[in-house]
Order: structure tokens, then sequence, then C-alpha cells
């Protein structure tokens, strides 16, 4: 087998970054049977490799493609901001960015919007985020790794993954490069931030769809579009229609990404090309057509499917899955970014502990690991997949803060769910609200209860049949 060194000679020594550690390793690593193999060069696994090469360990992160590459997610929460400051990347990820105070709310049911601010959440200590293309802020975590010490691959795909085959207790974990050479690594343990490729879910047949939701996207950028002036330019806008929601997201270069999520049946009635289809779709959301009539698309339109899906469990013997490799919901708050870079340092206190033969520690860890990943998903999911009722609707655009419920609910679009903030009790109101609320309009929320429910059952069964 051909060694994946021969690939990318450069990144053999691990480049040190000032202010490095002191517990950082200085003596390059050079062996194919490294403490730790990441899966995935995206936020998620550039993250836990920075995290773990800092404590020391010999880190190697594979990355199927090449940086900068592509990737939809452009929108951050302001609870993203603390991590980069952990990271040491944040003043590095605010140049890219677009600065990003709140949401905007538009229903074609409301002549008004409705705005949502995060300097109004119960901890008004992170008012802002900020969109970033996802090509620019992906390789600046990424570089960042190898510079904490991580030895990074690019265009190398892990193929397999074999958990007591390496011998020693170790991990077998099959790689083949873009040049058709392959190679085999053995390390101590493997962390899976493949994203939605969910390498270790798949090969264990243990993913499956979200029971409760199904949802698609079509998306794409334009310029020219009309954005707000002021603070309120880089605010993220959410438009309701009949089929579903659009995320429209400013950049900092000028351009503006827009998509489309809806049930999978709905795009099942596509008869035109993507970008024509998405088109047609813009045009169902008359408030939203008229930001972009003198906008061009600067690419053709993406589509991408099985939005919500989790697996069985996130972690094992030797392993952990991380991001989106363990799930993923609707990414109707942008929870996306957050929740994989936040497991990523879950999981790295965890794996560093074990790695060291601090097992009790380590456990500990693994269990508060394994808590707020079922936690992050749940929190943002109750509200994504209720998004389209009426009733849910009803509150969004006429928000009160009653017993500082709106506070709370602040506080959840902006991630901080994993602290001691207050938000459980009030969001057991907001729930009570919302039933409620949904007594009092009960035709109209159970049409759109049996709706969301047959394109449910419908996806489920186009997917048994693919």
């Amino acid at each position: 087998m051909n060694k994946v060194e021969t690939h990318n000679t450069d990144t053999m020594k691990p480049n040190m970054a000032a202010g490095a550690s002191p517990a950082m390793n200085t003596t390059p690593f050079t062996t194919m049977a490294p403490d730790v193999l990441v899966i995935g060069g995206g936020p998620a696994g550039s993250a836990v490799a920075a995290l773990l090469a800092d404590k020391g360990h010999d880190v190697v992160i594979l990355e199927k493609a090449h940086h900068p590459r592509f990737h939809i997610g452009e929108s951050l929460l302001p609870m993203n901001m603390p991590l980069f400051d952990r990271l040491g990347v944040r003043k590095e990820v605010e140049k890219i960015g677009i600065t990003k105070y709140g949401a905007e709310f538009v229903s074609p049911w409301h002549e008004h919007t409705s705005d949502f601010v995060f300097a109004e959440a119960m901890d008004k200590a992170f008012p802002y985020a900020v969109h970033v293309r996802r090509s620019e802020f992906d390789e600046i975590l990424f570089r960042h790794a190898a510079k904490r010490g991580a030895r990074t691959f690019e265009g190398c795909r892990a193929t397999h993954v074999d958990m007591d085959a390496g011998g020693d207790q170790r991990a077998l974990v099959k790689v083949k490069a873009d040049d058709g050479s392959e190679s085999e690594w053995c390390p101590r343990f493997v962390i899976d931030a493949s994203g939605r490729d969910t390498l270790l879910a798949g090969q264990f047949g243990i993913k499956k769809r979200h029971p409760e939701h199904s949802s698609a996207a079509l998306f794409g950028h334009f310029t020219g579009a009309k954005r707000a002036e002021g603070r309120r330019e880089g605010n993220i806008s959410l438009f309701w229609f009949d089929h579903g929601w659009f995320w429209y997201i400013p950049l900092l270069d000028g351009t503006v990404s827009v998509g489309a999520v809806a049930s999978p049946a709905y795009f099942k009635t596509r008869k035109t090309d993507p970008t024509s289809f998405l088109m047609e779709t813009i045009a169902l959301a008359p408030k939203l057509a008229e930001r972009l009539k003198d906008a061009t698309m600067a690419e053709p339109a993406t589509a991408t499917g099985n939005f919500s899906y989790t697996s069985n469990y996130c972690r094992g013997e030797r392993f952990a899955m991380i991001g989106d490799a363990y799930a993923f919901v609707d990414p109707m708050f942008s929870s996306g970014v957050f929740l994989a870079m936040n497991s990523a340092f879950e999981s790295a206190t965890a794996i560093d502990h074990w790695l060291r033969g601090e097992e009790k520690m380590a456990e500990q860890a693994f269990r508060i690991f394994e808590k707020n990943m079922v936690h992050g998903p749940k929190m943002f999911s109750w509200f994504i997949f209720r998004i389209t009722s009426p009733a849910i609707r009803k509150i969004f655009m006429k928000p009160r803060n009653v017993w500082r419920m709106q506070e709370a609910m602040l506080s959840i679009l902006a991630g901080d769910i994993f602290r001691n903030t207050p938000v459980g009790p009030r969001l057991i109101g907001f729930k009570f609200i919302y039933y409620c609320s949904c007594l009092s309009i009960l035709p109209q929320a159970f049409n759109t209860w049996l709706w969301r429910r047959r394109n449910h059952k419908e996806a489920l069964i186009n997917s048994d049949m693919e």
C-alpha cells in the first residue's frame, strides 16, 4: 500500500503557531499509527484536530476535497463567537464575515415584518454573529489545525474503518487519494467528522431519518439583490411561503445566499432545471421576489435533500461521531456550524482524557458529550418541526416578552443552550402558549399537522423505494 505521506509531504512537520501551547509536541510526527485520525476537514473536524494537537497528541486530519471548497451554511450564531475565541481565530473569521445582529421574519400573511435582535436575549454579552463564505471560513479552520500541530491531508477520502483490525488495540482506516493510490492508517482513536457523508453511521447501519420531519433544499447566490441599510444589512431574513420557507443571507462581497426549504413532495413537482425551479419557487413569495427583482444568479442553483437525520449513538470503543456525522436538523435557525463546533470541543475534552489513560475522567466527559449531542438538535428541532404551523407563525410575528419568554427564545436562537442560562422554564411556558394558540385555531392547525405528516410519510416511502 502506498503511504499517504507521498501526497502531502509539506504537512509532515507541524507548523508552530504564535502563542502555541507549551504542551504541544514539537517533534514532527511521521508514523502511520497516530493517536487520532479525524475524517473530514470541515468546522467540526478542523476544530477537534486543532484542540487535540494543541494538547500534544499526534493528530491526522483527512479531507476528501481541497480547500477552498464550496459548502452551504453561511450563517453563524452568536455562541459561535466564544468558540472562535477559544480556538484563537476570531479576528480571522470576523475579517471575512458580515456582522449579523439579528434575524428578520417575513410572512405573506402579515403586512409587517418581525425583527429579533440578539442583544435582547437573556444574556446580553453575545449581541452578534457573522455570515461567512464557507469556502473561506472552512479553510481558515483547516489551516489553523495545521498551525496547531495537526497533520493535514487534502484529496484523501476515508473509505472504510475497522475498529479492531489495526493491532495493539488500534483501528484500521483505509484511505484513497485523488491520484488513485491507497493507504492504511492505524490510529488509537477515530473521529468521524465526515458531515453528511456520515461514514461511520452508514457503515454501522445506525443512521435514520428523523421520525418527525423531512425536508429538502434548493439554493443559489445572487448579485444585485436588495439589502437592508445600516446595522440591519447583515441580518438574516426568513420568508415563509405555502410550501415551506426561504433563507436570505447577505454576504460580505455583496452577494446574497437564497435557499428554499420545503418538503420532498414539493420538490418532486419540479418539471424544469433546478435554476428555473428555484426562480419559480421564489415567485411564490412575493416579498422575497421584490428584493430579488433586479438581482442576477451568480451560478446555477444547487439542490440537496435528506436534511434531517440522526444516529442511534455518537460514540463507542475508540471512536466518536461529531457534528453532522452524527445528526443534522433543518437549517431554519443556522444551528449547523455551531452544533458541529460545540461537539468538537466537548469530544476533545473526553478524547484527551481517554488518550492519557484517565478512564474515569474520560467516561464522565463522554457522558457530557453524549448528553449535549442529543440536547442540541432537540432544542432547535422543536421549533423547526413546527415552523410552518400557523400557531408558531403567529407567535413569531407578534412576539411578547411575558415572563421573559421572548428573551429566552432569542437565547435559543443565539445558541445559548449549553450553559446555565435559564431558558428551560421559559421554553415550557412558550410551548404552553403555542398549544393554546393551536386550540384557538384548531381546524387550521390540524390541517397543517396533517399536511406535514402526509409529506413526511411520502418522503419515507420514496426513500424506501430508492
